[in-house]
């Protein structure tokens, strides 16, 4: 008995009735004891190395653009001065992480758990719309499988002239080709194994300290296991990571349906596939537009066959897009046998102005607006948060005593952070209480000074007058009013108590 499975991950190419068919498992054989056919065909997939063939067309120079914007973005962001200082610098050793304008503090983490949440819902939303776009065009794993492979074709030549080579016995030229490339992809890994410790640690000093090899255990550390997972990723993984590794792969299936906007073979316009002349009126012939060249599974950086069906391991990339397109236009027939569009635009025959509109239903719609509110409430407080903050902290080893003069004291200590890169000036008080006097270590002084994007431990004692108060537990609050190098005022108040014991 055969359940069945409406998963667009489970279309099959030659459905007519019904589109989506369920896909057949893979299971040992029984009785015998020994493996299946099936089982031993897909363990010599997983080890059977892929060969992508080079394709030319618009959805190649896209992942080319998004390949130079993503890398400009990560090689060049930590070369980016701002106020005399690396405009992106996650400084873990002060406990700092600066943002250009911004710099933000461990007590900032609440901003860490609301961009998780945002990076949840954008995934969820743009995997509704668009399945795995992202992986095909942005994924740090495609972009420098791109860089990686692009190196490798141009020491060793296109599909066919990589196959001649790792079919033939070790000589010379095949040392020296394997080597050049070798020597080449260790140089962009150790590069971009240098770049990730950049945003630790100040890019601009790292060279020195690596010229001279005084780079501490961890920077060594990082620098070599990012260079060496880039090398094994990129260079010899490649479509496993995303086949079998990436757990994207594996739960987003419950996230699209049949209004996804996905690469799709059209089987009711291909089949039946097949080969023949130029000459010949195909319609008339009873064959579909597809002519089996397979050139859509020698570009697909998987090796996968789109014309099975929409599978987990698609990325999106669109390169069988191109080089069906580029076969279409050769064999004089319309474009679009593989496309981007959705499973019911298939079955139903839909347009892609129905398409598109089919894409905005309920899920995506309440995808966008729970996005889009977390979104504006996100940047609505980062833009006014306030850039000095005061802790209060306790002494619990004394919460309140009497002292000469007939005064009660409670000892406290103000953590005050100043995220803001001017210095300021701040001016300490407290009230709740009659009489209550704030006297920091400073006996008598009430002025604190901090300097830019510092944080200062102040110990201050609070004095009042015990007769006229009752033993018990008071509530106060100290006011810091501030005033920085550059004319703006702040006022910062918080909340505390203040113990008069028995």
């Amino acid at each position: 008995m055969t359940n069945k499975d409406t998963s667009p991950y489970n279309q099959a190419s030659g459905a007519s009735d019904a589109h989506w068919q369920p896909v057949r498992r893979i299971r040992k054989g029984s009785g015998g004891g020994g493996t299946s056919p099936q089982v031993e065909k897909a363990l010599a997939e997983v080890r059977s190395k892929i060969y992508p063939r080079s394709v030319q067309g618009r959805f190649a120079q896209i992942r080319v653009w998004m390949v130079f914007f993503t890398q400009a973005v990560f090689y060049g962001l930590p070369w980016i001065q701002w106020n005399g200082r690396q405009a992106v610098l996650f400084d873990l050793a002060a406990r700092k992480f600066y943002l250009f304008g911004m710099v933000l503090w461990p007590q900032d983490v609440i901003y860490l758990a609301v961009l998780l949440v945002l990076s949840a819902f954008a995934l969820f939303l743009f995997t509704a719309m668009a399945g795995r776009l992202f992986c095909g065009y942005a994924c740090p794993q495609t972009v420098y499988t791109e860089l990686f492979m692009w190196i490798e074709t141009r020491v060793e030549g296109d599909r066919l002239a990589r196959i001649r080579l790792d079919e033939q016995p070790w000589n010379a030229r095949k040392l020296r080709l394997k080597a050049t490339k070798h020597a080449l992809w260790v140089l962009l890994a150790l590069w971009t194994g240098y770049t990730f410790i950049g945003y630790f640690a100040p890019v601009r000093e790292l060279g020195a300290h690596l010229l001279a090899f005084t780079l501490g255990p961890w920077q060594w550390f990082w620098m070599l296991f990012y260079a060496f997972a880039t090398w094994g990723n990129a260079g010899f993984m490649r479509e496993a990571v995303c086949k079998y590794m990436c757990p994207y792969a594996r739960f987003q299936s419950v996230m699209v349906d049949d209004d996804t906007f996905v690469v799709t073979y059209d089987h009711v316009r291909g089949e039946p596939r097949g080969g023949r002349s130029r000459k010949i009126d195909h319609k008339e012939a009873g064959m579909g537009d597809c002519v089996d060249c397979s050139l859509c599974v020698q570009v697909c950086p998987t090796g996968i066959d789109i014309r099975d069906g929409l599978q987990y391991m698609c990325i999106g990339c669109g390169a069988c897009v191109d080089a069906c397109d580029s076969v279409m236009d050769k064999m004089g027939y319309e474009p679009g046998l593989i496309r981007y569009t959705s499973g019911n635009a298939i079955t139903e025959r839909l347009s892609q102005p129905q398409v598109r509109r089919r894409l905005l239903r309920p899920r995506v719609l309440a995808y966008s607006a729970l996005l889009g509110a977390i979104a504006i409430g996100f940047v609505f407080s980062l833009v006014n948060r306030t850039t000095l903050r005061v802790d209060v902290i306790r002494d619990r080893g004394a919460l309140g005593r009497e002292v000469a003069g007939g005064q009660i004291e409670n000892v406290y200590r103000l953590q005050i952070i100043n995220s803001s890169e001017a210095p300021v000036v701040l001016d300490l008080s407290a009230a709740g209480v009659a009489g209550l006097q704030l006297h920091t270590a400073d006996e008598g002084a009430t002025t604190v000074q901090l300097e830019g994007s510092s944080n200062k431990l102040v110990p201050v004692v609070l004095r009042a007058p015990a007769a006229e108060l009752v033993p018990g537990l008071y509530d106060i609050h100290f006011r810091a009013v501030g005033q920085r190098a550059d004319q703006q005022d702040t006022t910062v108040i918080e909340q505390s108590s203040f113990y008069v014991p028995r």
